[in-house]
């Protein structure tokens, strides 16, 4: 399956891509190229294929989870810009309730 020139300004106009003339050109080339290897690939008989995510098998590797102490509220708060009662204190992010 080849495609026209009319058939890729009309991909191009989907995927809102503004192409020059040589753009047009080149890509028409490089697609129909695609195609035919997509072509090539269609006549393969893979009826006894299996189908796969992965060529290999994938395992994650982690690592134990293991607990460890974390950071004292003294040190938390160590370089906070602001903090008050033991707990960093933000400016307010919402309206106060004021305005109507």
């Amino acid at each position: 399956m080849a495609l026209s020139e009319s058939e890729v300004r009309h991909v191009a106009m989907l995927a809102r891509l503004a192409l020059s003339e040589t753009q047009v050109e080149t890509l028409r080339v490089e697609l129909n190229s695609i195609l035919g290897h997509i072509d090539t690939i269609q006549q393969l008989d893979l009826a006894d294929v299996p189908p796969t995510a992965h060529a290999i098998p994938v395992v994650n590797e982690t690592r134990p989870d293991v607990p460890r102490p974390g950071l004292s509220r003294e040190a938390a708060l160590l370089n906070a810009p602001e903090k008050e009662a033991g707990a960093f204190l933000i400016p307010q992010m919402t309206g106060g309730g004021d305005e109507s």
